[in-house]
């Protein structure tokens, strides 16, 4: 994953509400499967285990976050662990396919998740965070973002 989206990624965070943030996991581990693919393409083993090891560390993220007295919690837990469990043996054996048929459930749960954003009108995860203005505010053909600090105190306030 490059910089940039790392960045993109870290301010969507910073202005997500639950079901944002769930979504933006999904993205994130989806990202990264597209990462793995590309180095087992090539042959770069190593580079595709570390692609493997942020789309797991994102997916244990994913189970953290399940209320398990829901049905759909235990369903979802089900379809995470048979991910990680999958990507396991892809990693090991070099399977773009197995990576492939993870990738493909990841998806569906995406565009599930963009549906629930629709209906999800609750206050974002994370208060007391800095304002970014994007826009052609100093550059006549570019975009540029202005950062407003307010305030050194930012991010979750427990």
């Amino acid at each position: 994953m490059t910089q940039e989206k790392k960045q993109e990624y870290t301010l969507r965070i910073t202005q997500a509400n639950k079901t944002q943030m769930i979504t933006i996991i999904y993205e994130m581990v989806m990202d990264y499967l597209d990462d793995t693919i590309d180095a087992l393409a090539i042959g770069k083993r190593a580079d595709a285990d570390r692609s493997i090891g942020y789309a797991q560390n994102c997916i244990d993220e994913l189970l953290r976050s399940l209320d398990m007295r829901y049905e759909l919690a235990k369903n979802l837990h089900k379809i995470y662990i048979f991910s990680k469990r999958e990507l396991l043996v892809a990693g090991a054996k070099g399977s773009i396919h197995r990576v492939w048929k993870v990738l493909q459930n990841f998806r569906q749960l995406h565009s599930a998740y963009l549906e629930l954003e629709k209906a999800d009108e609750s206050a974002k995860l994370m208060g007391n965070t800095q304002t970014v203005i994007a826009g052609l505010t100093y550059g006549r053909f570019c975009l540029n973002e202005d950062v407003t600090a307010v305030s050194m105190n930012r991010g979750l306030m427990a």
